[in-house]
């Protein structure tokens, strides 16, 4: 019996320390001014009681109307504070469930009840029952760092295929191509003869200019996906041997690289080739 609550003793650390790591990601409690399911703002002082207890517990609390600087620029600074009502006809039951910026749910309180027949005073003690949770977890935000990049020596790297030409029993089908992939140049050139001007209607479509004020940077395993404000991911980054030189799919084949302090995309568009600045924010 003894080994068996020992056990379950261990089970209990281990799991909140694992959610103390959770929750030290992240930098702020975004608390709604009118929760999911209620008819006003501040609805039986909701907004400001859990704002006040976050507040008490050691986390920096925002309403969501009120948002930093650096959090209005980056919503995954934060998590938002979802009130979870389950209350019957004769008792109030709520719990607090955290939501990050891809809407995942990263953690939920116990569930606080009260049997108070007047509704403020009835939130506030389930509230304060449900913030229990929160007890011993010894909150403190802990900035991501990234890993440290491999120094790379920047060498220009030319690939050229200009003397490889194949030649098929057809001299129109002979094929060139071209390409150069360095810092300052990022270049893919084909010189294979062009087609007959009858082009299929789908050949036509063009790849749509990226129009994002800002796009946020998140580390993957081989480089970077950026994503918007909502967030949605815009762009898939993949990683070369070259220091700030990034592949990307973007219509069928493009780079993204750093020139000048300043991020571009380069694609090629029906042979044309296209750059267009991108805002990163890494």
């Amino acid at each position: 019996m003894k080994s068996k609550l020992l056990y379950i003793l261990v089970f209990v650390l281990g799991a909140s320390n694992l959610v103390n790591g959770q929750l030290n990601d992240y930098k702020y409690i975004i608390v709604p001014k009118r929760f999911e399911g209620f008819k006003s703002e501040n609805q039986y002082q909701t907004s400001t009681i859990v704002k006040y207890l976050f507040t008490k517990k050691g986390f920096t609390a925002v309403y969501d109307d009120a948002l930093p600087e650096d959090l209005a620029n980056n919503r995954c600074l934060g998590l938002t504070a979802s009130l979870v009502d389950e209350s019957p006809m004769f008792s109030t039951k709520v719990s607090i469930a955290l939501i990050d910026c891809q809407s995942k749910e990263v953690y939920r309180t116990m569930q606080g009840v009260s049997r108070i027949k007047e509704y403020q005073p009835a939130y506030r003690e389930a509230l304060e029952k449900a913030f229990v949770s929160f007890d011993g977890m010894d909150y403190k935000y802990v900035p991501k760092k990234e890993a440290p990049k491999e120094q790379v020596q920047e060498k220009p790297i030319t690939v050229s295929y200009r003397n490889d030409v194949q030649t098929l029993d057809e001299p129109a089908q002979s094929k060139v191509v071209q390409q150069e992939a360095t810092p300052d140049n990022q270049s893919y050139k084909s010189l294979e003869p062009k087609p007959s001007g009858m082009v299929k209607a789908e050949e036509k479509v063009k790849a749509q200019p990226l129009t994002f004020e800002m796009l946020y940077a998140q580390p993957t395993g081989n480089g970077y996906q950026l994503v918007d404000s909502t967030p949605k991911v815009v762009l898939k980054l993949e990683e070369t041997s070259i220091e700030n030189v990034f592949l990307t799919d973007y219509a069928g084949n493009a780079v993204v690289f750093q020139k000048d302090g300043k991020w571009f995309l380069e694609y090629s568009e029906n042979g044309e080739k296209k750059l267009q600045e991108l805002n990163i924010k890494f």
